[in-house]
């Protein structure tokens, strides 16, 4: 059975990617930042790493005996400073030469769908100069291009019960989100696929209309949708890039332009949104009432 070293296993996807991996009977190393995130401790196929992927010394050794790596690194939220370039092109190749060096057969790297078409963001440029290296390293390499998490749909629930949701171009832009579980089984399931890429997306699209709808449905609110003229969104994006630093405006400068076109990838998996929101807007009224 293949052992394989699973990179950002404390992220969204990562906790998923890993239930899946020791589900499916595999041997995991996970790298980890921080060992007390990580609650899946007690595996005996699971060995735990507490390193700093960005300093190329914590990781020597890591790859050691693994035949497979996979990657989910990547800044979403961080504050502690770090640039794209630092964490999602830097990180991946510190692992990347590790897993060289170490003779690893299989590179697995997770990026996003329509990155190489969208470099003029910095999130985008910084993932994408790391696949130039991983397609060059010689290894056996699979770059998987999700959708966007149902984990970032959570911006709809959260403007919903504040009583409005705000959409760019009449909200007609078309999306298929995908849940972290479904992902998973992707990212798993291409250490036996011959696939050098894959898009995916999840089972249902929307436009982003329909979204903010089954997120007013899901908190039982009349919607109230207001739309964000085009203009607005471009003047919003050049005062954001002027005025903060790339960690900050980042995120929202991806967001506001994926939000600005079609984002439809081919459709895999059965968590449904709708039930997505319904367990998360569950879970928080509980919170309230305890």
């Amino acid at each position: 059975m293949n052992r394989v070293l699973l990179a950002g296993a404390t992220g969204y996807l990562g906790g998923f990617i890993l239930k899946e991996l020791l589900q499916q009977g595999f041997e995991v190393k996970a790298l980890v930042r921080n060992l007390k995130k990580i609650v899946l401790n007690n595996q005996a196929s699971l060995k735990l790493c507490e390193v700093e992927v960005t300093n190329p010394e914590s990781i020597v050794g890591c790859c050691d005996d693994v035949e497979v790596v996979i990657s989910t690194i990547g800044i979403t939220k961080q504050k502690d400073g770090l640039s794209y370039m630092d964490v999602d092109f830097q990180a991946n190749l510190n692992l990347l030469q590790e897993a060289q060096r170490a003779g690893v057969s299989q590179f697995i790297y997770v990026s996003a769908l329509n990155a190489e078409k969208l470099q003029h963001l910095s999130i985008c440029k910084a993932k994408e100069l790391f696949v130039e290296k991983l397609k060059a390293s010689g290894l056996r390499f699979c770059i998987i291009r999700p959708n966007g998490f149902f984990s970032d749909m959570t911006e709809f629930l959260t403007m919903a019960q504040k009583g409005r949701v705000y959409l760019f171009a009449k909200g007609q832009f078309k999306t298929n989100p995908i849940h972290g579980a479904d992902l998973a089984k992707v990212c798993v399931g291409a250490i036996e696929s011959q696939d050098k890429e894959i898009e995916v997306g999840g089972p249902e699209i929307f436009t982003h209309e329909q979204i903010a709808r089954i997120a007013f449905t899901s908190v039982k609110k009349t919607p109230k949708i207001i739309y964000i003229p085009e203009w607005l969104r471009v003047i919003v994006i050049r005062l954001l890039q002027s005025l903060t630093k790339p960690t900050f405006h980042g995120p929202v400068e991806f967001f506001m332009t994926v939000m600005a076109m079609d984002m439809v990838a081919p459709k895999y998996g059965n968590k449904t949104l709708k039930a997505f929101f319904d367990e998360l807007n569950l879970e928080e009224k509980g919170k309230v009432t305890h």
